[in-house]
């Protein structure tokens, strides 16, 4: 039985990718019109289907009601709207600038679909980490085959049901299953692999898209520094800081994953921390309704074992019935705890100390490159040094995780933290290919006889001058012939009125 299960498996998902394949080559994707609409229809999946969505997270990962618009759903309308009014641009044709040889020649480089393109989603955002990138393989009139991950169940059943009511449903099917199925999924062939989720996983997808040479963007996380320097408002960053890492429990890959501060305020910043949660969440964060809870008992376990042998500062309870771990400070933890060894991925901030900025710039730059980089400073030469010195996928100075929400910056990893960026018109990019175009003319053949053999001295330095390159003579050469043609333009003008002129009185 499991074996006819998995060939049904099998030839589903073989279906839905062949489906999506002979959509696409029917060309239906390619007008900007149907790119339009397909958008359009999925912004009134996301605004007329708020509720149910809101209910899914609420199932799955006990979200809070306003959390979801905020962290999930605005970021999908901006990306669509941002499309929907600069689509036809990022459709044009770009031109280019020209050299002496092309001067006459129309050169630009155009934006074409690459075909079919995976979307591997991720549990944490599984309505956000899913449908960004749809809409940005939809703008670039891309078929699209989404698998939602199958952690967060009852928002993958929900995308499931709902997907085929608002889009094409050849175009954009929808594959659900766990890893067994994603495995078969990735035998297929795809023109593009988008996957979110950890650095493990996504070896493997990469490595099953170099089967078919094909490219992916892979958002990965990892384990994102936060840097408190003495000379800043310490209340005020730690407000921010716990806002950023204990919302949805922890469980976003930009968190701040730990903090670096020198042992002289590690006091302070805990102190501060403690307040700020009896803010936020209460004497008892179990009763918040704004506060979430571990996706399932695996993840749960997994972040009680990285707590073993650390320092409890603050927080430290759990329930397992419910999945729920307190939000907790560690302190004075070494570099070499466990819980520095990999992405926390939950309520759990780990703080270790640092001596002065250099020793901070250090334990950065000998660690693999994080997805986001926060530094807290009021002193502009520790932040230029932060930023001039160390790298990562984003950085952001004086607050955490917002820079996620400006669409016209491009959000992804470098090294282990991931490959590839999207957001915004960075999506459409991702997922396009830029065709070079050079369109010349038959006519003018004397100024190509110096490439063509048989080669003589002569030929050789009349070549090397059209092909050397100086890109202020050519500008110039090509102002300059800007004017001639202005000026041959207006001459056939003038002859062409003398001649009307006369004809007009010959007849007369």
């Amino acid at each position: 039985t499991r074996n006819i299960l998995r060939l049904s498996t099998e030839e589903m998902e073989k279906q839905a990718v062949d489906g999506a394949r002979r959509a696409f080559n029917s060309g239906r994707s390619r007008p900007l019109q149907y790119r339009k609409q397909q958008l359009s229809a999925l912004l009134r999946l996301i605004r007329e289907r708020q509720a149910e969505i809101v209910s899914a997270l609420k199932r799955d990962i006990s979200r809070s009601e306003f959390d979801t618009p905020i962290f999930e759903l605005i970021g999908i309308e901006n990306d669509i709207k941002l499309a929907e009014s600069n689509l036809a641009d990022w459709m044009a044709p770009q031109p280019v600038k020209k050299t002496l040889l092309t001067i006459t020649d129309d050169v630009y480089i155009k934006a074409e679909p690459l075909g079919v393109v995976l979307i591997i989603g991720a549990w944490n955002y599984p309505w956000s980490l899913t449908l960004r990138p749809l809409v940005g393989a939809i703008a670039a009139g891309n078929a699209a085959v989404v698998k939602p991950s199958e952690v967060s169940k009852s928002s993958a059943s929900l995308l499931k049901e709902l997907l085929p009511q608002y889009l094409d449903t050849e175009m954009y099917p929808v594959v659900t299953g766990g890893v067994p199925e994603t495995q078969e999924l990735l035998k297929q062939r795809f023109d593009h692999i988008f996957y979110t989720g950890n650095s493990t996983v996504g070896k493997l997808v990469m490595e099953a898209a170099a089967r078919h040479l094909a490219p992916v963007t892979l958002e990965l996380g990892g384990k994102s520094p936060c840097y408190i320097d003495k000379d800043c408002d310490i209340a005020v960053a730690c407000r921010r800081i716990t806002w950023g890492k204990f919302a949805n429990c922890g469980q976003t890959c930009i968190a701040p994953d730990y903090i670096l501060c020198h042992p002289n305020i590690q006091h302070r910043v805990i102190e501060e921390i403690r307040q700020t949660l009896l803010e936020f969440y209460g004497e008892d964060p179990k009763t918040s309704p704004d506060y979430g809870r571990i996706i399932n008992q695996h993840h749960f376990d997994r972040l009680l074992a990285l707590i073993e042998g650390c320092t409890v500062a603050v927080g430290g309870e759990s329930d397992k019935s419910q999945c729920y771990i307190t939000p907790t400070i560690l302190k004075d933890v070494l570099p070499h705890a466990r819980i520095m060894q990999e992405e926390i991925f939950g309520p759990v901030l780990p703080i270790v100390t640092a001596s002065d900025v250099n020793e901070v710039i250090r334990f950065i730059n000998e660690r693999p490159k994080p997805l986001a980089l926060y530094v807290f400073s009021s002193n502009k030469k520790v932040v230029r040094r932060m930023l001039n010195e160390t790298t990562s996928g984003g950085v952001l100075v004086n607050d955490v995780m917002v820079h996620y929400t400006i669409n016209a910056l491009p959000f992804g990893g470098v090294g282990n933290s991931g490959v590839g960026r999207y957001h915004g018109k960075h999506t459409f990019d991702q997922l396009s290919h830029h065709r070079a175009c050079l369109i010349k003319s038959l006519a003018m053949e004397r100024l190509n006889m110096a490439r063509y053999p048989p080669m003589t001295p002569s030929r050789l330095r009349t070549s090397m001058f059209f092909l050397r390159s100086r890109s202020g003579s050519c500008d110039q050469a090509l102002r300059a012939w800007a004017v001639v043609s202005s000026l041959l333009a207006l001459a056939l003008l003038i002859s062409l009125l003398v001649v009307l002129l006369r004809d007009s009185n010959i007849a007369a």
